[in-house]
């Protein structure tokens, strides 16, 4: 089982999407995310959302809010729990990132990149300003099989 975060960075009706273009052997590779990744150590959600975020990108998370847990299941990988979180205040200047390259992508382009389908499902519960959540992704390959909101099949 991994913990991860994974952060969406809000600013004037977008949000800082990372490419992953970098990395090999990548589960990612070549989709668009948020930024964040596994927990270290002793690690809060919001810690390794803050060292996340400013390993990726040079910026100090100030203001955000836990937005829900995504477990993701592959045939692929292993369990992953995906700590989602939102943020809409920081400081310090972008940096580039040694995973892939990052853009500020309007919300309502979202749906063009590719994405991980159950990205897309959580991203709109972003949009919908939707309470906590929990969601449950499963994955064969790159088809998404099964989505599980709040204990509810989708």
């Amino acid at each position: 089982m991994k913990l991860t975060s994974l952060c969406y960075l809000e600013r004037d009706g977008q949000y800082l999407m990372l490419h992953r273009t970098k990395k090999e052997n990548d589960i990612n590779r070549d989709k668009w995310l948020g930024v964040g990744g596994k927990f270290e150590r002793d690690e809060s959600p919001e810690d390794c959302m803050r060292r996340e975020i400013f390993e990726e990108t040079g910026f100090t998370a100030t203001a955000w809010r836990y937005r829900g847990l995504v477990t993701f299941v592959s045939d692929c990988a292993e369990t992953e729990y995906m700590h989602l979180f939102t943020v809409t205040d920081w400081t310090g200047k972008q940096q580039e990132c040694s995973e892939g390259e990052l853009a500020w992508i309007a919300k309502q382009r979202l749906r063009e990149l590719t994405l991980w389908e159950g990205d897309r499902i959580f991203l709109q519960l972003l949009e919908d300003d939707a309470p906590f959540f929990s969601l449950k992704l499963t994955y064969s390959g790159d088809t998404l099989t099964s989505a599980v909101l709040n204990g509810e099949k989708l």
